[in-house]
């Protein structure tokens, strides 16, 4: 397959067999995103961990210090007064049967969190076939089923990641956007790291962060040397 000229401009750009420190690398992928564009930044982290073994899994949420660049269309599905919590804190859709019904008869999926409360977890597990390979189903583990609607609506147009480890144990995340900065990309990069270490299982033995790679959407990985874990 040929390479898009871009692409194969930016392979000559650095040495791929390297790895470099964080601001080498940041300044790298920063240079190497020419899409037209503004790319979103990225964070690969393989962990030495058997996702298959259930002591073994790595999965969090935080709010990063600089959100990620993209502001997030929330769901809500609450009754009452949480309902109304969930307007006043900025959710743009926020009603109970009547949204399932839309999301079963319509297809309708213009939306990418999908909040709720315990009490409607009933509900919404019925459609929970449709929601789950989207990977729109409330969780508790994610903060998405909770009875502070209002915050949990805050912390996503605040930025707020959720980090979990995929089938070959490696964690995919976005950290912001090419206009964000040297600057901004690292303080991200750090509160993602450190949440990623803390959430070490006790399970895990031997080097617990394999490697670190930063890529741009269009751009080519950079593997950062990362030596905390």
């Amino acid at each position: 397959m040929k390479l898009a000229k871009k692409y194969a401009e930016s392979l000559k750009a650095y040495d791929r067999s390297k790895s470099y420190d964080l601001t080498e690398a940041t300044k790298i992928v920063l240079e190497t995103a020419k899409a037209k564009f503004d790319e979103t930044i990225e964070l690969h982290v393989r962990l030495g961990v058997d996702p298959r073994q259930a002591d073994q899994q790595v999965r969090g949420v935080l709010v990063l210090p600089n959100g990620t660049g993209k502001t997030k269309k929330v769901l809500v599905v609450a009754k009452g007064d949480k309902a109304d919590a969930a307007t006043a804190a900025g959710a743009d859709y926020v009603g109970a049967e009547e949204m399932i019904q839309r999301i079963q008869t319509q297809n309708w999926f213009d939306f990418d969190v999908m909040i709720t409360t315990p009490d409607m977890m009933g509900m919404v597990g019925r459609i929970g076939r449709i929601l789950g390979p989207k990977g729109l189903m409330p969780n508790p583990k994610s903060g998405t089923v909770t009875m502070d609607v209002a915050k949990a609506v805050k912390e996503v147009k605040a930025g707020k990641v959720e980090y979990r480890l995929d089938k070959t144990a490696i964690i995919h995340v976005p950290i912001g956007k090419k206009s964000f900065g040297a600057e901004k990309l690292t303080e991200n990069f750090n509160a993602l790291m450190d949440a990623v270490v803390k959430a070490k299982p006790a399970a895990a033995k031997g080097q617990y962060i394999k490697s670190v790679t930063l890529s741009a959407t269009m751009g080519p990985g950079v593997r950062v040397t990362y030596n905390k874990g």
